[in-house]
This record gives C-alpha cells, sequence and structure tokens, in this order.
C-alpha cells in the first residue's frame, strides 16, 4: 500500500488502574478490544492519470505517478522545487528576486503502536476523547430525540478533512481524507493513560462532565469503569480556591520527586502497553501565569536547578520538562506559559518536539477567520468585544482572576498579524479595541455561549456592525483538535528533510508551529513571526504534506508559516527554523538565489552581521537562504546538524 497505512500488528489496548485514593496507585490494568477490519477495496486506490473518478474518493491511499517519488520499503521520498521570491528595499524601490530550491522530503512509512497521556484525563476533554476513540473503536450508535447517532470524528481536520488531489479527465477535482497524504497512525488504535488531581473513573468522571447523551454514556460505562487517572501534582496557588475538593489524587513530595514520578509514570505505561511512542498532552486546568525570571526558568539549566532546589515551578511546566527528558513531545492545551525559556531550550537540547498555547475550538477560531476577512476586504475593523458564559469546571476554574488572565491573554492576541499585515488601513502600533469578558454559570454546563460584536469603519465615514451568537460544545469541540495535535506530531516525528545544496537529512525545528492551526496562541520558535490567520495556518500543514508526498499540486505560500521556514523572519531576515539563520552582509546570498553575488550586499545600507531584508511569500521566507551555512555561531537555530 505506497500510499496508505498498513493495520498494526497487534490489538491496541486501553490502560487503566487498580483502586486509586490519596495517591495510592496499584498499578495499571489492561484490556484489549478486537473488531474486525474491512479490508480496503483494490478499486479504492487514487491515480493522477485516473479515468473519472467520484468528486470525493473514501480511500486513505493514492499512488503518485511521477520520478520524484520513490516508495520503499521503509520510507517515503519525495522531491519538491520550492519556488518563492526575496525582496529588498534599494535606494526606495522593491526589488524582487525569485528563488528557487529543491527539496527531498523523506517519511518513514512504519505507523508505530502509539500512547497519549493526558494530564487532566479525567477532566471533561480527556474523558470526551477517551469515549471518542472508544465509541468509534467499537462502531458505537444510540437513540436520541431527533434520530440514530453514530461514533465518528467530525471535528478533526485530519479524520474529516480533505485535499485536492487535481482534476481527473473529466475536469472534476478530485478529494481524498487528509490523513490520506502520509501514513498516520489510525486514531482507533491510540493508547490512553494519564494523570488527575480527582481520584473518579473515567466512567465517573464522563458522567460528571454532562457532554454525551445518556445512551452513549450506558454503552460506555463498563468499558471506562476500569480506566483511573495517575496522581498527578497540585500546586494550590497556581489553579482558583474551587479547586480544592477535587484534589484526592495526589503525588505527595518535592518538586524533584514529583518530575521523578512523572517520569516513571511515562515509563512504566511506555513499558506496560508495548508502545513504541508516547505524547503528552496537557488538558488540565487553566493555570496563572509564571513570571520568567533570570536565574529561575530562563535557561535549561537555571530550570532544572529551580527544580532540584524546590523553588517556583508550575505544575504543567514540570509535566512539560519530564516529558522532554523522557524523550516524548509535551503538547500544552491550556493558556498559561508552560513552556518557559528554558523548557524551550531544554527541548532544543533534547530535540524533542513541543507545541502550545491553548486548544483553538470555538470563539477564537471564528474570530481568526472573519478578522482575516474583514481586513482582507479592506475594511478598517476597529472594536472586538468578545463575551461568553459557561458552566463546566474549565468555567469555573477561569472565575478566579489570576486565571482568567491567562486565558484573557491568549484571546486577545489572536488578531495582531492580520492587523500588522495592513499599512494601508493601520499606522504603525495602531490596533482595534479588543475586550474579552468570561462568565461562570453552571447551568450551561458544557454548551459554552458566545457573543462577539465586530464594528469596522467603511469609506466616508461610514462604519459596519457585526453581532454573532455562537453556542459551542465545548469538550465535543476540543477533543478532536486533541487527536489531530497527536497525529500530527506524531507523523512530523518521522518527517526528514534535506536540499541539493545541504544534503544532510534533518527535521523540523523543536517548536512544532505547524500546529499553529490547533492552538490560540501558537509557539513559534524565537525571532518567528506568528500567524493567527485560520486558513493561512491550515494552508501550512497541507503544503508541507504535499511537499512529503509529493502529489503534485502546486504549493500555496503559506507552507512558509510552520516548522520549516521561521529562522529570522521576526527582525527582517530570511530564515528556516530548525535550519540556520538568514543571510546577513558576511554571510551573503549564495550566488544565484537572489540575483546578486556572493560579496556584494543584497540591500544598501545592511550593517555587519545584520539580517537581510525578509522574502516574500507568506510572512516572508526564502528557504534556500537559510541553508548556505550550518557551523553553530551563524546558525543558532540549527537543531539537527
Amino acid at each position: 500500500m505506497p500510499g496508505g497505512r498498513a493495520p498494526p500488528p497487534r490489538a491496541p489496548l486501553l490502560p487503566g488502574a487498580g483502586g486509586v485514593r490519596g495517591g495510592a496507585w496499584a498499578g495499571p490494568r489492561l484490556f484489549s478490544l478486537e473488531f474486525a477490519r474491512p479490508e480496503p477495496s483494490p478499486s479504492a486506490t487514487v491515480r493522477v492519470d485516473s479515468a473519472p473518478l467520484s468528486p470525493m474518493e473514501a480511500s486513505a491511499e493514492f499512488v503518485v505517478e511521477s520520478p520524484d517519488v520513490v516508495y520503499g520499503p521503509n520510507a517515503i521520498e519525495a522531491q519538491y522545487e520550492y519556488r518563492t521570491t526575496c525582496v529588498s528595499r534599494e535606494d526606495g524601490v522593491l526589488k524582487v528576486y525569485p528563488t528557487s530550491t529543491r527539496f527531498t522530503f523523506r517519511t518513514a512509512r512504519q505507523v508505530p503502536r502509539l500512547g497519549v497521556m493526558l494530564v487532566g484525563w479525567g477532566g471533561n476533554n480527556g474523558s470526551t476523547l477517551t469515549a471518542a476513540v472508544l465509541a468509534n473503536r467499537l462502531r458505537l450508535s444510540w437513540p436520541t430525540r431527533t434520530g440514530r447517532k453514530e461514533a465518528n470524528y467530525y471535528g478533526s481536520l485530519t479524520q474529516a478533512g480533505t485535499v485536492s488531489l487535481g482534476l481527473d479527465a473529466e475536469g472534476q477535482e478530485v478529494f481524498v481524507p487528509f490523513s490520506a497524504l502520509l501514513p498516520m497512525v489510525a486514531p482507533d488504535d491510540l493508547v490512553f493513560d494519564g494523570w488527575d488531581i480527582s481520584s473518579l473513573n473515567l466512567a465517573e468522571a464522563m458522567r460528571r462532565a454532562q457532554v454525551l447523551d445518556w445512551g452513549l454514556q450506558e454503552q460506555l460505562w463498563p468499558h471506562l469503569e476500569a480506566l483511573r487517572p495517575r496522581p498527578s501534582v497540585y500546586i494550590p496557588e497556581f489553579i482558583a480556591a474551587n479547586q480544592s475538593v477535587r484534589a484526592d489524587n495526589l503525588i505527595l513530595g518535592t518538586r524533584a520527586q514529583q518530575l521523578e514520578q512523572i517520569r516513571r509514570d511515562i515509563r512504566d505505561f511506555r513499558s506496560s502497553a508495548g508502545l513504541d511512542k508516547v505524547i503528552v498532552l496537557w488538558t488540565a486546568n487553566t493555570e496563572r501565569f509564571c513570571e520568567v525570571i533570570p536565574g529561575l526558568n530562563d535557561t535549561a539549566e537555571n530550570l532544572l536547578r529551580t527544580i532540584q532546589l524546590g523553588l517556583e515551578v508550575s505544575p504543567s511546566t514540570l509535566f512539560a520538562v519530564a516529558s522532554i527528558l523522557e524523550g516524548c513531545a509535551f503538547l500544552n492545551g491550556s493558556p498559561q506559559n508552560t513552556l518557559v525559556p528554558g523548557a524551550l531550550e531544554l527541548a532544543r537540547q533534547r530535540r524533542v518536539f513541543v507545541g502550545g498555547d491553548d486548544f483553538k475550538s470555538g470563539q477564537t477560531k471564528v474570530k481568526s477567520v472573519l478578522v482575516d476577512f474583514l481586513i482582507g476586504s479592506g475594511l478598517k475593523t476597529m472594536s472586538i468585544v468578545s463575551y461568553n458564559h459557561l458552566g463546566n469546571n474549565d468555567g469555573q476554574n477561569l472565575s478566579a482572576p489570576p486565571q482568567f488572565r491567562s486565558k484573557e491573554v491568549s484571546k486577545s492576541s489572536v488578531v495582531d498579524d492580520m492587523v500588522q499585515s495592513n499599512p494601508v488601513l493601520y499606522a504603525p502600533g495602531e490596533e482595534p479595541d479588543h475586550c474579552v469578558v468570561i462568565k461562570y454559570v453552571p447551568y450551561v454546563g458544557d454548551s459554552k455561549r458566545a457573543l462577539d460584536e465586530y464594528t469596522s469603519e467603511l469609506m466616508l465615514g461610514g462604519t459596519n456592525t457585526l453581532v454573532l451568537h455562537n453556542t459551542c460544545e465545548d469538550s465535543l469541540l476540543a477533543a478532536p483538535i486533541m487527536l489531530d495535535l497527536v497525529l500530527l506530531t506524531e507523523l512530523c516525528q518521522r518527517v526528514s528533510f534535506c536540499t541539493d545544496a545541504d544534503p544532510e537529512p534533518q527535521g523540523f525545528h523543536s517548536v512544532l508551529s505547524l500546529l499553529s492551526f490547533l492552538f490560540k496562541a501558537p509557539l513559534v520558535p524565537p525571532g518567528s513571526p506568528v500567524v493567527n490567520a485560520l486558513f493561512r495556518q491550515r494552508s501550512c500543514i497541507e503544503n508541507i504534506l504535499r511537499c512529503a508526498s509529493s502529489c503534485g499540486v502546486p504549493l500555496q505560500a503559506q507552507m512558509s508559516t510552520g516548522g520549516l521556514c521561521t529562522g529570522t523572519l521576526g527582525t527582517g531576515g530570511c530564515g528556516v527554523a530548525g535550519l540556520g539563520s538568514g543571510p546577513t552582509k558576511s554571510r551573503p546570498f549564495p550566488q544565484g538565489l537572489c540575483g546578486a553575488p556572493p560579496t556584494e550586499p543584497h540591500a544598501s545600507g545592511a550593517q555587519d552581521g545584520a539580517p537581510w531584508p525578509q522574502a516574500s511569500g507568506a510572512y516572508g521566507c526564502c528557504l534556500p537562504c537559510a541553508l548556505q551555512e550550518r557551523t553553530s555561531a551563524n546558525c543558532p537555530q540549527w537543531l539537527y546538524g
């Protein structure tokens, strides 16, 4: 199956645990669920040169007939010619230099047995995601007042989204599932474990959450009641005081002892469940921000010393550090600054992926689309007021001011890059008024209500106001996002790339900005621009996967917003995250890349050691320019050379 995925060698497991109270965890109890898997139809293969096809091919397999693609027994190797432009200012004139770079992508075809450890496993999001995977694995259906429903993965980009392969012989566009582009872990095969400060088993947690229909809960109950979270870290000053009533399942001891226990839990899960990889995802309470202090958490060395000395460190940062030390990717689904500079440096040193912050599910996702539409249409948005109320435990925790502040920051920054992209509308430093309000209303439970008002200036002094009301099933929106985060992160661990000029294989930057589509406040490598416009973020994921599969469809410029292309863009340079910084006067562009000879300055007035003007494309990125040198002195962001 050249483009698809092979079934796993053994049945998946869902780990659980014996009775837990007050921190005494009895160890995992494993059980398996087996079901018949339908064999793919031979007619499902999608070929570029095929006869007329249906607009949507349900197959998870396609073959690219091209000399640029080699399907080996262990890997898919694809070559892609990336074309972009570099732009410089010379005597007040913008000069554009077309460039091209030939990339070779290599994707390992062996799909691993993947485990997911959720911090906050017994919360609404954790219990809902586990229930969703189990319901799909068991092919469950249940009656509702509007008819019978069946388990699915609606809301997941990888499982329910599609991409266009191109046109068939009749000129009709052919779409395939997003997951068909490259071999991905099947969500039904995920293995779950995790931690929670509450000792409720997953069945009790599901009932407490009040997210799922009763008929579905009844079918899932016997499978979920055997699953019980491991004890977790509870530091009262980081979350709201109202959470103390749940805290009966705790890891005790010093910060160093808690860190070591988390690491033992990860190793135990990997070993007992027979896993190839583990990914850790924080879906627990929003914490207050942790102050970044030199000597405390600004470097990896200082952060590890802080933990040993028992100084201030948040629970989420403890989990991040433990995950990184165990070689497991860590993803932060809450808005606090879990990944402090010391944690990011540790991830770079250990070559471990990290991503964050804060799942982008409802109101903020709409905002990232609507503001992009308004400003992209030439309307000057001047006021954005967002109000929402919810009644789940997240809402209760956010009723405390320090925790609300973390959420307010992540929600408020979502329009910044769209405003900065249009200097015709906005003067330097000018930005819309932006107000965010969150209220706790227990009665509405997980069904969050969001109201937004957008006011924009029109020509000749006119104004336009849009008002939206959005009812969000909070956890049912978050669960498929969590699924996508895990699947895409694992896929990125199997992708490497090189260029003709720099043939040594390398991976993505440890800060996996490719995941920006799924986060409210995306983390990016230092010095890189943050992109919040939703469809640019989606194009980033799609285009990089197109490169790696070489499915022959031209890229959109937004490829540059994800892990491949970041580098020193934040300071105006041309760079590639994880590959190196952009050219400077002492390190000019190579001959032929941007039209300038190696010894000639690329722009007038450049100072020695200063980055060259940024390239065009999505937020400026010239891939070849970042690859000319690989020494640590000249390539501070190079990680994998």
